[in-house]
């Protein structure tokens, strides 16, 4: 079992790793989206290199990346593990697909930054967190246009809303290492974001082009 669940984990970082962004551009646009905007293999300048449809393309390939690596904890037989042991073993594999998209060993171990990915996971184990986490999210990017803040908010969002929601998990170690974890790796991977943001150099991002200031 404990092999298992090691090559599951390597199953689970080699499904987040799939490099959504380049493929999609390279594919249907001949373009490789790190040449160009931020450089970031990630949604969001995808998005704004090769317009929204092929954006909402990857950002829903993304998502699907930590939904799948979660999923593969279903190959085992639940009897093997008791509830919080299964979780824990999602919540594992879930964090594997995160850093396989930060790290895919397909681009040499530079990717995005983990925020579709993570909120895959989310979604498929903790829907409420998501969800407060996606209302986080759009009402600061309404109110700024930065998505680099709106996703650290959201990351934050997601701890503090995982500690009201599931307060009797709380004294769970693995889950508090969970919670906690997410808005650290998310703010490093916004490191450069967070320098941009302070100097008020950082880019905002629009729904229309006719939004976007001349």
């Amino acid at each position: 079992m404990p092999v298992q669940i090691i090559l599951a984990c390597i199953g689970a970082y080699l499904i987040g790793a799939i490099p959504s962004s380049v493929w999609v551009g390279k594919i249907f646009y001949g373009k490789d989206v790190r040449l160009y905007g931020s450089g970031n293999a990630g949604a969001t300048n995808t998005f704004r290199v090769l317009g929204a449809p092929a954006g909402i393309i990857v950002l829903a390939m993304d998502i699907l990346k930590g939904i799948l690596a979660v999923l593969l904890a279903y190959f085992f037989h639940r009897e093997n593990f008791s509830a919080s042991q299964f979780l824990y073993f999602q919540i594992g594999l879930g964090l594997a697909a995160g850093l396989g998209h930060i790290f895919p060993i397909y681009l040499n171990f530079t990717g995005g930054k983990g925020v579709a990915t993570f909120f895959g996971v989310i979604l498929w184990l903790f829907p409420l967190t998501a969800l407060i986490c996606i209302m986080s999210f759009f009402i600061v990017f309404i109110i700024t246009h930065y998505v680099s803040l709106s996703s650290m908010v959201a990351s934050v969002a997601f701890t503090v809303s995982l500690f009201l929601l599931y307060p009797k998990n709380m004294h769970e170690r693995t889950l508090i290492i969970f919670g906690v974890l997410i808005p650290i790796i998310i703010f490093y991977t916004h490191r450069k974001n967070i320098q941009r943001l302070l100097k008020g150099a950082e880019t905002k991002m629009y729904f229309s082009k006719k939004e976007n200031p001349s």
